[in-house]
């Protein structure tokens, strides 16, 4: 007799992963949650935005990229959900929103119930450092579509936002000063080609680096930075910030003309800030030039705001009160919307 089980889909495991999961999601809720995890959907009451005035909802969705293969070989699956997390909830928070839920979808080879509960562990994390509470997720078994040990992640986040807090860019002017924060290294962009720079075997992750002060493998699955308390804390110290941007893949010369309107254009002086050192093996190991390191990574900067030249110090003050590091890196002048690298 044939039975699903035999066709590689074990049901049992999946029951067995979700709850597992559930210590881990229960971390997550918010008051304004009104289902249990294990439902058809989940339900998000609108109390949260009713007093505003005109609440406008803003969204992203991401995967975690080539980064897996690193979690793959490592055997270490708790941290990859934070990026996948990050990747979503830093787009919202970048144009003004709070995030508000997530939902993670996991496809896999074989359903480990342990290891789909490390990765929501991750995912979880995630959602605490944002705020956003988990209020659903998939996790769907796929034999002969994804190898045995293998699995792919992605998620997406709904945040919300008053209309007028919009962060567009459209009162960028010029002698605005743009702020980075520090990223806490490749984030979760470049790894396809991370991956063609070094072995992606065991040895070589597990292989210890004075400069980098840590493994190759620890330092590269470090997971991404989330700025939601950062941004928000900007907010609240009475700041507006004009524009803002996440550097993610495509690195500097992609993501800054995206915060950018027309008529001005960003300079950013590169030894405004400290590149962390694992930059610098890359580009040396990989023989890259520095263009094309600036045009794929964040090179230590996760986020960049532009404020008025009178917010700098209250700007600093409340990222480093969110416990993030922040440089000023460069000025908004006149002139064709792009970014200049000094």
């Amino acid at each position: 007799m044939m039975d699903y089980k035999k066709a590689g889909v074990d049901i049992e495991a999946g029951y067995q992963s979700v709850e597992l999961m559930k210590e881990h999601i229960q971390k997550t809720m918010r008051s304004e949650v009104l289902t249990n995890i294990g439902g058809f959907s989940g339900a998000f009451s609108m109390d949260a935005f009713k007093n505003m005035e005109k609440p406008t909802l803003v969204s992203g969705t991401d995967g975690v990229g080539t980064k897996l293969k690193l979690a793959f070989v490592m055997d270490r699956h708790d941290t990859v959900g934070i990026d996948c997390v990050a990747m979503c909830v830093n787009d919202i928070a970048c144009a003004g929103g709070e995030p508000l839920f997530f939902l993670d979808y996991i496809a896999c080879g074989k359903n480990t119930p342990e290891k789909i509960a490390q990765i929501v562990k991750g995912v979880a994390e995630g959602c605490v450092q944002s705020g956003a509470a988990l209020i659903g997720g998939e996790t769907a078994e796929m034999p002969g579509f994804y190898p045995e040990d293998e699995y792919d992640l992605a998620g997406f986040a709904v945040g919300v936002v008053d209309e007028k807090d919009l962060i567009t860019g459209k009162d960028l002017k010029e002698g605005d000063v743009l702020i980075g924060m520090a990223s806490s290294g490749v984030h979760s962009n470049g790894f396809s080609l991370v991956r063609k720079i070094f072995d992606i075997t065991r040895e070589s992750l597990d292989t210890y680096y004075d400069e980098l002060g840590a493994t190759l493998g620890e330092t590269l699955l470090a997971p991404t930075k989330i700025y939601v308390r950062a941004l928000k804390g900007i907010k609240n110290a009475g700041v507006s910030i004009k524009a803002c941007s996440h550097i993610t893949g495509g690195g500097f010369y992609e993501n800054v003309p995206r915060m950018l309107k027309d008529g001005v254009r960003a300079v950013i002086e590169k030894d405004s800030y400290p590149v962390p050192p694992v930059f610098k093996l890359m580009a040396r190991k990989g023989q890259i030039e520095e263009k094309m390191m600036y045009n794929t990574y964040n090179m230590g900067i996760g986020m960049i705001v532009a404020v008025d030249p009178a917010d700098v110090e209250k700007t600093m003050d409340a990222i480093k009160a969110a416990g993030e590091q922040p440089w000023q890196i460069g000025r908004i002048e006149k002139g064709e919307k792009g970014v200049v690298l000094c």
